[in-house]
């Protein structure tokens, strides 16, 4: 017999960390290739290559809550949809280990973070102290950024978008952190690496977690599966003596050797511990992630 919506919503929080309202309610089960988030007192729900099973449906229109609907298999990322429940038409606050950060159902990529890296923001932040020089590159909305400055590091964060850069600093008001004490970098974070080196600038620690696919502004096309381990590189060449870096990606196609050699030798002679994924991501593990730490 399938679990209820409610079953499982009982298991997860009864796991969760403490000061923790958004989490993975199903990940592909019981109802295959559905995935269902909780954020706040709000649902997401994501269907890869089928529709909402009828029962689903019933029993989340049976909690009154906000509920929007994703399809995660259209090549052109388009906005949840609304399927029932009040409208959320504002952007929104969830909060993960006590940590807030604004959501937007209107927005098309993501709403606002992949609770998948939830473990991983959590260990960014036991691994900052106050002083720790932090680059979050590929930042999107920098949450990576702001667990770090909440442990007291001075972060610099870098995306292309600067919507997102701005995203960011409202998420470090949010929590109490003047964004005008660290730094925000637009643009192409290759080019960005580059003049580092250039520069002599190093970085006590570094976080990687880069798109699958990108093209620049010149049109080359990067591959998270062909050339992640040339990003390590020029991040290496950024990161202090007795540094560590946070390599991870959701490319389904890279398998966890290939990956794990990347980053060796992406950055030779570091000391390199995978982790997995959160508890509540108990379906395909696709999230790939290696802290390599520099003797």
């Amino acid at each position: 017999m399938k679990k209820q919506l409610s079953q499982l919503l009982s298991e997860r929080q009864a796991r969760l960390p403490q000061q923790t309202d958004a989490y993975r309610v199903s990940d592909g089960t019981p109802w295959p290739e559905v995935f269902v988030d909780a954020l706040a007192d709000r649902f997401l729900v994501s269907l890869r290559s089928t529709t909402l099973p009828a029962d689903l449906q019933q029993q989340l229109q049976a909690t009154g809550q906000s509920v929007y609907l994703k399809q995660l298999d259209n090549d052109i990322k388009l906005p949840p949809q609304h399927l029932c429940g009040p409208e959320q038409e504002e952007r929104f606050p969830i909060m993960e280990n006590g940590v807030r950060y604004m959501m937007d159902m209107a927005a098309g990529y993501s709403q606002g973070i992949f609770l998948d890296q939830r473990d991983n923001r959590a260990e960014v932040r036991r691994r900052c102290t106050p002083g720790t020089t932090l680059l979050n590159t590929f930042a999107y909305t920098g949450a990576f950024s702001v667990c770090a400055a909440m442990a007291g590091a001075t972060t610099t964060t870098l995306d292309l978008a600067q919507p997102c850069l701005t995203w960011c600093r409202e998420n470090m008001e949010l929590n109490g952190i003047d964004p005008s004490q660290h730094y925000f970098c637009k643009g192409d974070v290759l080019h960005w690496l580059e003049r580092f080196a250039r520069q002599g600038r190093k970085f006590d620690a570094i976080v990687l977690d880069p798109p699958t696919f990108s093209r620049d502004e010149k049109g080359r096309i990067w591959r998270v599966e062909r050339d992640y381990g040339k990003l390590v590189a020029k991040a290496a060449a950024c990161l202090a003596p007795g540094g560590w870096m946070l390599c991870t990606t959701n490319c389904r196609k890279l398998t966890p050797a290939a990956f794990r050699r990347m980053v060796a030798e992406g950055i030779p002679g570091a000391a390199l511990h995978t982790a997995p994924m959160p508890f509540d991501f108990d379906g395909e593990p696709y999230l790939k992630t290696i802290w390599a730490d520099l003797t």
